[in-house]
């Protein structure tokens, strides 16, 4: 299942103090800056009309399967933003194919062009497995950490929305706005998140 993301309303409060977003899943300095190469020179190759090299992936933790999500930004602002959400791929595939998705597949922004390489920014977001919470609306609340988690929303068969953990760190939400802010972006009332009939998932993500 791939998805596409983007950031709606609000802005991060200048008082509120900087804390980390997302969780450790244990990848080394080494496995972060491959992905990021691959993620890179997909992009790069894909603009340039060059084929895509045959990546030689050893690291087990690479190798193993993962959600994954690339956001792109460009001077800051969003570019594109395309991901797994589940773990159907190697993790350094999933980058692989998410990278040139977001570049050139993204509905929301024109194919990226070989002009903007040098000034695009790559964030790459590896999930944890979704885990459904239930309960009333204010045991859903208190399970969420904003910082932590991020939310997917789905009212089958037709409803499906979902935030990175970084999106409401970065506008200032609280749980209940968060959750709020993903029913918009499953096209969905602000409010259907507290239907019995909406399923509610939540995720980590180590984001670098």
């Amino acid at each position: 299942m791939a998805a596409a993301i983007y950031r709606r309303g609000g802005s991060r409060r200048a008082s509120d103090p900087e804390e980390r977003v997302g969780v450790d899943l244990g990848l080394s300095e080494d496995d972060k800056r491959l992905l990021h190469e691959i993620a890179r020179t997909v992009i790069r190759n894909r603009v340039l009309g060059k084929p895509i090299p045959d990546f030689r992936v050893t690291s087990p933790r690479l190798r193993e399967p993962r959600g994954a999500f690339v956001t792109i930004k460009k001077h800051g602002n969003l570019r594109g933003c395309i991901g797994y959400v589940k773990p159907i791929k190697p993790l350094w595939q999933a980058v692989a194919e998410m990278a040139e998705a977001a570049a050139f597949e993204d509905p929301r922004f024109p194919p990226v062009t070989a002009d903007e390489l040098e000034d695009l920014e790559i964030e790459i977001s590896v999930l944890t497995p979704l885990m459904e919470v239930k309960g009333s609306p204010e045991e859903i609340v208190r399970q969420i950490q904003v910082g932590k988690h991020g939310i997917m929303i789905e009212r089958p068969p037709y409803y499906s929305g979902l935030l990175l953990p970084q999106v409401a760190t970065e506008y200032g939400w609280d749980a209940e706005t968060f959750l709020e802010q993903t029913c918009l972006k499953a096209g969905l009332p602000t409010d259907a998140w507290r239907d019995p009939a909406t399923r509610i998932y939540l995720f980590s993500a180590e984001i670098f």
